[in-house]
């Protein structure tokens, strides 16, 4: 016996490209008209609402791919729940009980921050203490009792999966299975243990942070720069100074997104040397938009 069953995708996974797409394009319009603005309290609010609208959307993006790959794969000896980098692996041996939500005398708490196809967290219920929540749909959760904690969530098939597990628990376990919880911040840990991991981020991160401060204060005394190019190759035409604050904004978004990327293959082990790749590409990326900024002020005005 080894079957999976999937949450309820389709809501969520609607409603997460929707804002994540929303949110981008307000945010990249609102930095391409900030690039028009001198540089002015005006300039700094656009900038401060364009930030505000681009810093959700790498969460809503590792959300996204979290449900499009999520699971409750369940086999005779373990139940295995699979949420991005979240993976809980339950012996079946472990399982206490198995019940809807309906079943709860009073309220169950649900987690404040939580969106279709993204029902995530723990709170705790005064009865059966802490439970935490991983699932895509806040309505008809099943509650899965162990005896270090109870877990909420959301089969799209809950008769076939309730009937599946109490098959396996009836007929026991032929090679028991070690419990193991794995969450995004252990992966992190891990992948910092690593000195070329550490060297690739850290390298990234002072690359962008120092590309956006001197591009910040360089817009301030620049007047006009060549931005783009001529089909002949020769530098475009002239634009204010302020416009060069897309480069290292790129930049930044391009280098989270290999590091959000890279460590998706990094919890694999065989898959380790794919996210050193992903992430020698994002600092590689980052130092071309470096060398971009850095032609741009030094062409002859």
């Amino acid at each position: 016996m080894n079957l999976s069953f999937p949450p309820p995708r389709q809501p969520g996974i609607t409603l997460h490209v929707v804002l994540i797409v929303l949110l981008a394009v307000a945010g990249w319009y609102l930095i391409w008209q900030a690039t028009g603005i001198e540089v002015s309290v005006t300039l700094t609010i656009i900038i401060l609402l364009a930030g505000l609208a681009l810093f959700p959307v790498p969460f809503l993006i590792y959300r996204l791919y979290a449900l499009a790959r999520a699971s409750y794969a369940l086999d005779r000896d373990k139940l295995t729940i699979s949420w991005g980098l979240r993976v809980e692996q339950i012996p079946v041996s472990d399982v206490e009980w198995v019940r809807p939500e309906s079943d709860l005398i009073g309220r169950l708490p649900k987690p404040p921050l939580r969106l279709p196809g993204s029902v995530l967290g723990t709170r705790r219920h005064p009865d059966l203490g802490p439970i935490e929540f991983i699932a895509a749909d806040a309505g008809g959760l099943l509650l899965i009792a162990t005896a270090r904690r109870i877990f909420a969530i959301s089969p799209a098939d809950v008769p076939g999966f309730v009937q599946n597990v109490q098959r396996a628990m009836e007929m026991g376990s032929l090679a028991p299975s070690p419990a193991q919880s794995l969450y995004p911040a252990f992966v992190i840990a891990q992948a910092w243990e690593s000195l070329a991991a550490r060297f690739l981020w850290l390298a990234g991160l002072l690359i962008n942070v120092g590309m956006l401060l001197w591009v910040s204060l360089m817009t301030q005394s620049l007047g006009m720069v060549p931005f783009g190019f001529l089909p002949t190759g020769a530098p475009a035409g002239h634009v204010p100074a302020a416009q060069m604050i897309i480069l290292p904004l790129s930049s930044i978004a391009f280098f989270l997104l290999s590091w959000g990327v890279g460590l998706t293959f990094f919890r694999r082990v065989k898959n380790r040397m794919a996210a050193y790749v992903v992430w020698t590409g994002g600092l590689s990326a980052s130092l071309l938009f470096l060398l971009a900024v850095m032609f741009i002020v030094t062409t002859p005005g």
